[in-house]
Order: C-alpha cells, then sequence, then structure tokens
C-alpha cells in the first residue's frame, strides 16, 4: 500500500469514527428494528468507504455520511417496501430532514451525556451500562447489585434524574459560555 493510500485509509477511518455514533443515532431514528438498523449501517459503511475518493478535503463529514445514509435507507425502504411495518419513503424523508437538523443540538446533548457520566463513580456507572443494554434483563442486573427490582428501579430513577440536571447545566454553561 502507497503512503497516499495509507494516509486516504486513516482519514477515512478518522473521520468515520469521529462521526459513526451520530450516523448510526440518525440511522436508529429512521429505521424501526436495532438489527435492520445494523444491516443499514454496514450497508453505509461500505458505501462511505467505496465513495470516499468522492468527498472533497475541508467538507462536512458528518453531513455527507447522513445524505448516504438517507440514500440508503431509502434503498432498504425499497427493498422492504412491502412490509406493513416500514415507513413511507416520504415520512422517512422528513424525518431523516429533521433529525438532519437537530443533530447539533443532539450531538451537544450526547456530550453533555458523556461529560456527566464521567463523573458516575464507576460501579455505579458500570450499572447504568448495563441497565441499558439491548439484550439485559433489569431483574438480573438488579440481582447483582444487590437490590431487589423495585429499589434497582428506583436507583435507577435516581440516576437518570442526577444525570439530567448534571446533563441541563452542561448545556446552560456551554449557551452561556
Amino acid at each position: 500500500m502507497s503512503p497516499a493510500e495509507t494516509e486516504r485509509h486513516h482519514r477515512f477511518l478518522r473521520s468515520f469514527t469521529a462521526h459513526e455514533p451520530a450516523v448510526r443515532a440518525h440511522v436508529r431514528r429512521l429505521v424501526p428494528a436495532r438489527a435492520d438498523a445494523d444491516d443499514v449501517m454496514q450497508e453505509i459503511s461500505v458505501v462511505l468507504w467505496e465513495k470516499f475518493d468522492s468527498f472533497r478535503d475541508g467538507a462536512d463529514f458528518k453531513a455527507w455520511a447522513f445524505g448516504v445514509a438517507r440514500f440508503e435507507v431509502l434503498a432498504w425502504l425499497r427493498d422492504r417496501g412491502r412490509d406493513r411495518l416500514v415507513l413511507d419513503e416520504e415520512v422517512i424523508t422528513k424525518i431523516a430532514e429533521e433529525t438532519t437538523a437537530d443533530e447539533p443540538r443532539l450531538e451537544q446533548q450526547r456530550e453533555a451525556l458523556e461529560h456527566c457520566m464521567k463523573k458516575v463513580p464507576g460501579d455505579q456507572r458500570e450499572l447504568l451500562m448495563q441497565a441499558y443494554q439491548a439484550e439485559s434483563r433489569i431483574h438480573e442486573v438488579a440481582q447483582g447489585s444487590g437490590r431487589t427490582v423495585a429499589g434497582f428501579y428506583q436507583w435507577l430513577h435516581r440516576m437518570r434524574k442526577l444525570l439530567l440536571e448534571c446533563i441541563r447545566r452542561a448545556l446552560t454553561q456551554e449557551v452561556a459560555s
């Protein structure tokens, strides 16, 4: 691999890695099932790589990736068109436009959440993460924490409330500065 190709790989990986969570969240809002969203994300990753040569240096990678994601979701929609659980193309387009417009605010919220999660003690942070894993069962997480299910839900409610307050403070400080 030539030095130019290596640099191209590195630029793509840095850009993709930095923006993949936002692109995945965008796709997740457009595709109803997590497994389908994962499949669409795989296709988006391939298309982004294949078309990376057409990406202009200095352009907004996230905006470009959102555009690719929108077309891949529409392609998925056409492939699944007979499924009654799939949204209409116009609805997908409208949601895509709205989520693209909301992305800066959502990114600020994700950054504030990440900042606030760092303030949570490690053992409690681990419990929070376990509770929100896709395949987790709350009764198992509660049992592992030494709490009853009701007690765990109360703790979870308090933790969410504390995180929400922290996020609001962080966003208010960001606006003020």
